[in-house]
Parts: structure tokens; C-alpha cells; sequence
């Protein structure tokens, strides 16, 4: 062989071995990552010794990953609830009591402080420690009982190394569980229900920066419009910037948080039993924030969903009874004004003489940095929420704005959660109900014996004067007197119709002779599933779930042709004349591969931009009452009595016009110049996102995949979209529907998963199902077909 030959073959060799030991190092790496991924998975089989525990307690996982948790005893019972819940969403549970408690700082840096200092403000967790007082022993002992079973997964995955990888990648372990993170939580989610408040500092504010009548126009249509602006005060220009900056600033809810549900008589369904859907719309986020569970002791045997780190079952059904919520949304925040001392700020005016505000010293961690020390003020209406983006306070305004609200005073949801999941019928249902306080809901129930029922209940305060608008705090004119008394408030029981049915709208007659709220959603909703109800006997639970998925627009059906008549004569391009073509054609279905649901939401936020572009920026940001304001405006418009603000656009046909040419610009830079060939779908797309997928490239490990889905905020199958990207953000994380004639089952849709470990098989395995609207069936019994694979005892 020659010389060369023989370098040649050595080469070979080399790069041979080269070659072998990089893909044999690569293996090794993807081994690796394989196991460090899925090893902090829990356990959901075998047996694990649980200290604390009185006697054995069995988990059966169902095919979604369910679990059916059956105890002896309720100690142990709770005990193996928090325990099972940690196991799959310890990360989320962490975050959620952080957030709530304004200490995210300490993890995630200074990034956070914003929510931190706003949160600190509030004051969730000094409510909920507040609160913890009112509870009984019973439901205290509850409460002990969860946060140990969560402790104990915590400290097991500790020892094991099996804490959640989210808590590997911010470099943190979690603390010890408490009753008061679960109260916390339990406090967050009335405020992510509420807000009203937001809609009385942008009125206050238009009021401040417009001209009266101008500002009037901007009020929803029962909001008081009989107002003498001189009795808001008059605020300096720095307290005015300084509260529009403050609010601007607000991690405030969504305002399409809402939800559907009804209840329908045995005398209108197939089986002659009663029928029960429910669909609470919130934030769609990865995981859910809903978690499913079902939960079996000698006196307790309930099935549904609670939110993860609190006890109990908050929205389901037992052996007897059904039930579901939407959100009332009642008028139970009102903004105080409040007049400082010059000389010494933490004093305000009340009754001629300057109060002492109680001051707060909130210590806030933050990771990398020193303590914040951040001070709040508590004035006898609440917290001082006008100052809370000002961290040092130069702006020491002569007017300060204080936030009243039921939810920062003691209450105790909790309580009514337990009684429920024990009640019997109605009667035990609406008594439970006692200790419902905050969030006031809609509550829809039906029951074996064959009753349905409605009832909104929570403490909703009776007070003098304007409810649109923040109010004077230095007379006692303003003050809450009480609240409406408990047996007053509006209920409806086996009604002639055979239906109930809400939707966040005006359920009770206009009649009712106490005030609940200046505000409600748009009526679309509402009135499509009145629609529906109303057009059949013989309801079936397809039925059911037919109308939760149903896209039909009946604001499209009552706004398109009004809006299409504008553009008469208007010179169309040859894409906007097929863009025409397509909302003339169309049935006003938002269906996700229709064109024309495309065209006619890109129009109606380009209607929206253009008629309130001479707001002023951060006032135009607290405007959440914009849908309904504008359904108003175009509907007087389209009758002829155009107010302002059509007419400063240019009129009703200007604006209409040129929205369109606008909107079916964008849709042509969206998805080409071919309108026959759009597609909502390719716009309006769900993909269910983690919190730390900010954080790239972590959203294409914790992100779940993107797929089209129709309807939108005005339909029964809630969207809400971005107006900037088409992205699905809000709508019906989780979806039931019930036959109570057979109450040992339920019809349930989570999305987009069970669990909150990425690398389990139930992340996101509900994804596509949600998207697709395939429900799964799951047992008030621990199925037996998935007890050999997932069975998990839990041992003193």
C-alpha cells in the first residue's frame, strides 16, 4: 500500500472515531436530557408514605389524568387533595400565591417590582389573613390539612430532587405552604373578576379632559349620566397626571372575564331530567387555571374543578345536586377621593378634620438587589391606589384616590365552597350560599328532584349618590350604608320558561328595587343562548355542547348589513369589492375557515381606532365599556342621530368607509390580495402559552402548538383575541355539561391539560381537544380501566 494510501486510511480512522464519539457524546446528552426532563415527573403508582396522614387514601388517575382521591376521613381526604394537586401544579401554585402577594421580585428581579408594589398596595394577603379569622374550625382545620399534603409533596420532591424543572430554570426553591397562600389565592381571583373600578377613573378622567356632553357619550347605557362634575372636586394637574399614570400602570383583569351558563327544565330536555352547562371565561393560559379533581370521603362525594392551591370543588356536581357560575359583576368597587393635609400627607379631610391614614411599611424582596422598603396608605375607605407606581413618593398630590371593595374586608368563600360540595338540594344549596361573599356571582343549579334554580349572590353594598363615578371621601354622603339584605337578592326558581340562562348580562327584571350594577357585557350571548333554548324541546347533553361551541354573531347580524349600506357609492378597489361580496354572503358564523369573520372584526377595530383616537392615551387604556360604548354610538348613527363622536370621525360614512379600506388593507397584508381565498381561522389561532415563555427559547419547550379556532368575544364560544396579533388570550379554559339524571358522570373539556410538569403525557394532550371541541367523559367513581397504570396509594 502506498504512502498516501496509508495517511488516507488513518484519516478515515480518525474522523471514523471522531465521528463515533461525537454521536455516542451526543446520545449521552440527549439520555441525559431525557432523564433530567422527566425524572422531577411524580409518581402515580406504587406507594408513597405520606406523614400525617391517619389511614390509607387511594388516587386513581383517569385517562386525562384526573385524579378520583378516596379517603376515610376528611383530614385525610384534604391532606391527599393538596398533596395530588402539588404534584401537578406545585409551580403554578407557587407563582399564583406570589403574584397575590406581590413577591415575585424575590425570584424573578426587579422586572416584577411594578406588580409587586401595585399588589403590596392592594392587599390581597393582608385580606385573606384578615379573613382567616371568620373561618370555622372546621373549615380551618380544612385548610391545615390541604397545606400540610402540600408540604409534604414539596418537601418529597426536595429530598428526591423532583421539584417542577420551572424551578430550575429561575434558580429558586419554594417555601413551606400556609392556609393564608390558599385564602391569598382564593382573594386573587375575585379581583381577576372584578375592575369595575377602572370604568370609574376613565370616567372621571374623560369628565376632567372633555367637554361634558362629550364625555357623557362615553358612559355605558345605564350608567347615571345626572352628574354635577363640581361635586368630584377639583383636583390639582398633578393629581390628575398622577392617577392616569397609576392606572395605566394597573395589572388590571380582562374585560371579557365573564362565562356562560344555564340550566334547563326536565320539561324541555330528552330524559326528563334536568340538563347543566357551564363555561367560565378567564385567561387561557399553560396550565389551565382550573384543576380537576374528584374527591370521595364518607360525607363527601363531589366532582368538578377548584382552582390550583385551594380546597374543595368550587364549580361541579355530586350524587344529587349540579351546579355553575358566571360572574354577576356588580358594582362593589368605588373609588374614593380623597383631600390631603398640605403639611402632613399622611392626613386626609373627613367631616371638617384631617384623619390619620393607617401607614404600612411593606418590606419587598428582590433578587440581586437590596429590600424595598414600599409604604402604603389605608385611608377609612381602603387603600391609597393613586400612588402606588410612584415607589418614592415625590408626588405627594393634594388629591389621593382610595379603593372600598367587599373583597379586602373579611369573607369567606371557603366556608360556602365546603357546604356545597356537601348540600342535598336547593335548600342546603342557597344556605351554604350564606358565606359566599366575594366575588358576587351567578349561580345556576339543578338537582334530582327536578329543580332549577338561579341565584346572584355576594355582598353588594347599598350607598347614596353616582355609581359610575369615583366619589367625594370627605363627607359622609357617599358611604356605604350596608349591603343588600341576603334574602333580597335576586333569585328564580323552576321558572314557566323552562330555562335560565346568564350570560354577564341583566338576568332579573328592570324592575328589581335594589341597584346591582351601571354595567353589563354586551348581549349578544345571552340572547343567541335564549335563542337556542327557546327553539326546542327535547335537549339532549349533544345539544348542550353544541351550543357551548356555537359561533354564531348575532352582533355581525345586527351590525353588518347597517355598516355595508355606508359604503354605497364609496370607490372600492377590486379586493375590497370581493371583501363586500363576502359579508353580503355571509351567514355570520365566526367560523375559523370563513373569510368574511376576518373582514368584519379587522373593521370593527379599525372603527373603534379611529373614532376614539382623540382620547387622551392613558385615559383611552382604562376605557373597558369600548364594545358596547361603540354599539351604541353606531346604532344611534345608523338611525340618524349621530352624537359627537361620529361626527368629529366625519360622520358615519366617512368613518365606516374608511375603516373598511383600512381593514381589508391589513387583511390583504395578512394573507394576500385574494379575499375568496382568507381564512379567520389563519388569523385567530390558540396556542396555550407558560409564564415563562417570555424567556426565549422556552416557548418551544413549554409553549403547546398553535390551531385555528372560530368564534370570538361575542359569541357563546368565547375568543377574546389581541387586536395586534389574532392570538386567542381569553375564553373557556374548562367546559361541563351535566345530565342530572345520570349524575355519575359529566361531560368535561380542560385545556390544555391536567398537568403543569411539561414532560407529563397530560400537559397538553387536551389541546387539540379543546381547539377541536371533543369532550371526555369522566366517572364520580375512580375508573377501573386506568387503576393498573395509574393507581397510587398513599400510606400514613
Amino acid at each position: 500500500m502506498t504512502a498516501p494510501a496509508v495517511k488516507k486510511k488513518a484519516r478515515f480512522a480518525i474522523w471514523r472515531t471522531l465521528l463515533i464519539s461525537l454521536l455516542f457524546f451526543l446520545l449521552l446528552l440527549v439520555s441525559i436530557g431525557h432523564v433530567w426532563i422527566h425524572y422531577p415527573l411524580p409518581l402515580t403508582q406504587g406507594e408513597v408514605k405520606l406523614p400525617g396522614l391517619r389511614f390509607p387514601v387511594t388516587v386513581t388517575r383517569d385517562s386525562q389524568g384526573v385524579p378520583h382521591i378516596e379517603a376515610t376521613n376528611q383530614h385525610d381526604l384534604y391532606m391527599a387533595q393538596g398533596y395530588v394537586t402539588a404534584q401537578d401544579r406545585l409551580f403554578q401554585m407557587d407563582l399564583s400565591r406570589r403574584m397575590a402577594s406581590g413577591q415575585l421580585s424575590e425570584v424573578l428581579g426587579k422586572a416584577a417590582l411594578k406588580k409587586d408594589r401595585f399588589f403590596r398596595t392592594l392587599g390581597l394577603r393582608r385580606a385573606a389573613e384578615l379573613s382567616y379569622n371568620a373561618y370555622s374550625p372546621e373549615a380551618k382545620h380544612v385548610l391545615s390539612a390541604y397545606a400540610k399534603g402540600v408540604n409534604a409533596y414539596m418537601n418529597e420532591a426536595k429530598q428526591h430532587h423532583r421539584l417542577p424543572i420551572e424551578f430550575t430554570f429561575i434558580g429558586y426553591e419554594p417555601r413551606p405552604w400556609t392556609p393564608i397562600d390558599s385564602l391569598t389565592i382564593g382573594k386573587y381571583m375575585a379581583y381577576d373578576l372584578g375592575g369595575k373600578w377602572k370604568g370609574q377613573a376613565f370616567r372621571y378622567l374623560a369628565l376632567q379632559q372633555l367637554p361634558q356632553a362629550e364625555a357623557l357619550e362615553l358612559f355605558p347605557p345605564e350608567a347615571d349620566r345626572a352628574i354635577d362634575p363640581r361635586q368630584l372636586g377639583f383636583p390639582s394637574k398633578t393629581a390628575l397626571s398622577q392617577l392616569a399614570d397609576s392606572l395605566a400602570k394597573v395589572p388590571f383583569p380582562s374585560e371579557h372575564n365573564g362565562s356562560n351558563n344555564w340550566v334547563v327544565s326536565g320539561s324541555k330536555t330528552a330524559t326528563g331530567k334536568p340538563l347543566l352547562a357551564n363555561d367560565p371565561h378567564l385567561g387561557i393560559n399553560l396550565p389551565a387555571i382550573w384543576y380537576q379533581t374528584t374527591l370521595t370521603s364518607p360525607d363527601t362525594h363531589v366532582s368538578g374543578v377548584i382552582f390550583a392551591g385551594i380546597p374543595g370543588i368550587i364549580l361541579g356536581h355530586n350524587e344529587t345536586i349540579a351546579w355553575g357560575v358566571t360572574n354577576l359583576g356588580p358594582d362593589v368597587e368605588d373609588l374614593y377621593i380623597e383631600k390631603r393635609n398640605p403639611e402632613q400627607p399622611t392626613r386626609f379631610l373627613y367631616k371638617g378634620k384631617w384623619e390619620k391614614a393607617q401607614v404600612i411599611m411593606e418590606t419587598i424582596l428582590v433578587k440581586g438587589e437590596k429590600p424595598l422598603q414600599h409604604q402604603v396608605l389605608i385611608t377609612r375607605h381602603g387603600p391609597v391606589i393613586s400612588e402606588w407606581a410612584d415607589p418614592d413618593k415625590k408626588l405627594q398630590a393634594d388629591t389621593a384616590f382610595a379603593l372600598r371593595w367587599t373583597a379586602l374586608d373579611a369573607t369567606t368563600e371557603l366556608e360556602a365552597v365546603l357546604r356545597l360540595n356537601q348540600s342535598r338540594n336547593w335548600d342546603e344549596f342557597k344556605q351554604a350560599l350564606t358565606h359566599f361573599n366575594a366575588p358576587a356571582q351567578n349561580f345556576v343549579f339543578a338537582s334530582l328532584d327536578g329543580t332549577i334554580a338561579y341565584r346572584a349572590n355576594g355582598k353588594i353594598p347599598v350607598r347614596k349618590g353616582n355609581r359610575a363615578l369615583p366619589v367625594p371621601g370627605w363627607t359622609d354622603k357617599y358611604e356605604w350604608k350596608n349591603y343588600i339584605p341576603w334574602e333580597e337578592l335576586p333569585t328564580i326558581i323552576n321558572p314557566p320558561s323552562g330555562f335560565i340562562a346568564t350570560a354577564n348580562h341583566r338576568v332579573f327584571a328592570q324592575t328589581y328595587p335594589h341597584h346591582i350594577a351601571s354595567t353589563w357585557a354586551p348581549p349578544y350571548r345571552t340572547k343567541r343562548i335564549h335563542e337556542v333554548l327557546s327553539s326546542k324541546n327535547g335537549l339532549t347533553v349533544a345539544d348542550m355542547k353544541n351550543l357551548q361551541s356555537d359561533e354564531k354573531n348575532l352582533q355581525a347580524a345586527r351590525m353588518t348589513q347597517p355598516l355595508l349600506h355606508q359604503l354605497d357609492k364609496a370607490k372600492l378597489t377590486a379586493t375590497e369589492r370581493e371583501a363586500v361580496r363576502l359579508l353580503e354572503k355571509w351567514n355570520h358564523y365566526d367560523h375559523a375557515d370563513a373569510g368574511a369573520p376576518l373582514v368584519y372584526h379587522l373593521w370593527m377595530e379599525e372603527i373603534k381606532q379611529q373614532l376614539y383616537r382623540p382620547l387622551n392615551k392613558k385615559t383611552a387604556e382604562l376605557f373597558e365599556e369600548k364594545d358596547i360604548v361603540t354599539d351604541t354610538l353606531l346604532s344611534q348613527a345608523a338611525r340618524g342621530e349621530a352624537g359627537t363622536w361620529i361626527n368629529r370621525a366625519g360622520g358615519i360614512k366617512k368613518l365606516s368607509t374608511d375603516a373598511f379600506k383600512r381593514a381589508v388593507k391589513r387583511a390583504s397584508d395578512l394573507q394576500g390580495a385574494h379575499p375568496a381565498s382568507w381564512r379567520w381561522g389563519e388569523f385567530h389561532q390558540i396556542e396555550f402559552t407558560h409564564p415563562l415563555s417570555v424567556k426565549k427559547p422556552l416557548d418551544l419547550l413549554l409553549n403547546s402548538s398553535s390551531y385555528p379556532v372560530g368564534g370570538s368575544e361575542h359569541t357563546v364560544r368565547a375568543m377574546g383575541w389581541d387586536k395586534e396579533t389574532g392570538k386567542v388570550d381569553h375564553g373557556a379554559p374548562w367546559r361541563i355539561v351535566i345530565d342530572v339524571g345520570n349524575l355519575r358522570q359529566a361531560e368535561h373539556l380542560l385545556g390544555p391539560g391536567q398537568s403543569g410538569q411539561f414532560s407529563s403525557d397530560w400537559y397538553d394532550d387536551q389541546a387539540e381537544s379543546w381547539a377541536t371541541n371533543r369532550y371526555h367523559r369522566t366517572m364520580l367513581q375512580a375508573p377501573s380501566e386506568a387503576g393498573a397504570n395509574h393507581r397510587l396509594q398513599l400510606i400514613p
